[in-house]
């Protein structure tokens, strides 16, 4: 075998013009011949096909894809036959979340909720299905033209109608750090919740053009996000909507627990932001109130100290009003002998 290129034929797809690659495989623009489609065929490179981890990779993005049937889901197609791996695809002309965000920063809170709302009925569709995509990013979402989302690579996505687990305890720890969720960052498989979280920073991202959680590396990012809290979305936006960061906050909440607790009950409160009950999350991470909470631990610690000196002076104090009976006298005594 060799690496292909465009005019090359593939099965039963001929392959016209290159769309993108990536350091793993390469998407061409092609035709089925048989129905006259336009399709995408993404074919990884030769070194990686022998590669179990990425091979286990790719057959779980052909599998979960062609089981799925959304219009918000990039649609994965069957070929009649196959003589090497690739995944043949609905062709989608539009552009990745991620283009979108360099042109406009921020987003408009309209075209923002457009969005994850689309993402977000997508999220239904999906978790009734058995299946966590655990990879949502900017660059996993295509905006076409008249705005309609397509989610696309399901590579780390986790099926739980699988008869078998396919790498799960490989991949689980796998994604974006900055989308991740602190349970992926903690090593755990994740679950519909997983996905709830990436979906609310992407919504944060596309607000204030910030993430909630930023540092140096990877590694300081992942540590944040399990052990301190976000900037509220209004640190970075200042006008935006308490009903939108109510959201937000509530889908990247830390612990999955106090999450919304699917992707439904977040869509309906994407579709109804202004019914959205104010709980003071946002009050609670402000700068305003974070620095209020130091200044109360300043001053408990600087109570606590007082008291340790009052506490201290009073032992001396104790001391030298009843000093021990034997040894030499105390100065303060000598000096009433005399």
């Amino acid at each position: 075998m060799r690496e292909l290129n465009a005019g090359d034929r593939l099965d039963q797809y001929e392959l016209t013009e290159p769309v993108a690659r990536s350091g793993m495989a390469s998407i061409f623009k092609g035709v089925d011949t048989v129905s006259g489609q336009i399709v995408a065929i993404k074919i990884p490179y030769l070194q990686f096909e022998s590669d179990i981890v990425f091979t286990g990779r790719f057959q779980r993005e052909e599998e979960v894809g062609q089981r799925l049937d959304h219009p918000n889901i990039i649609k994965v197609l069957t070929p009649q036959r196959k003589s090497r791996m690739y995944i043949a695809m609905e062709y989608v002309d539009g552009v990745s979340l991620r283009a979108m965000m360099r042109d406009k920063r921020p987003l408009t809170s309209e075209n923002a909720l457009d969005i994850t709302r689309q993402v977000a009925g997508a999220l239904v569709y999906m978790h009734s299905q058995g299946v966590v995509h655990r990879d949502l990013k900017p660059e996993n979402l295509l905006i076409t033209e008249n705005g309609q989302v397509k989610i696309m690579d399901f590579g780390i996505a986790l099926d739980e109608s699988a008869r078998r687990l396919t790498w799960s305890g490989l991949s689980s720890t796998i994604g974006t750090p900055d989308y991740m969720a602190p349970e992926q960052v903690s090593g755990k498989r994740g679950d519909s919740r997983t996905d709830i979280y990436a979906l609310g920073t992407m919504l944060y991202e596309m607000l204030t053009a910030e993430l909630p959680f930023s540092g140096e590396s990877a590694y300081a990012v992942m540590h944040s996000k399990v052990r301190t809290d976000p900037q509220p979305p209004s640190h970075f936006r200042p006008g935006i909507d308490p009903h939108l960061e109510e959201i937000i906050l509530h889908a990247i909440e830390r612990h999955p627990r106090v999450r919304y607790a699917s992707a439904a009950e977040m869509l309906a409160d994407l579709h109804n932001p202004a019914r959205v009950h104010l709980t003071g999350r946002a009050r609670r991470l402000h700068p305003a109130s974070l620095a209020a909470q130091r200044i109360r631990t300043a001053l408990w610690t600087a109570a606590f100290f007082v008291s340790l000196i009052g506490v201290f002076a009073l032992l001396v104090w104790l001391a030298n009003r009843h000093p021990a009976s034997s040894g030499t006298p105390h100065r303060s005594y000598r000096g009433q002998a005399r």
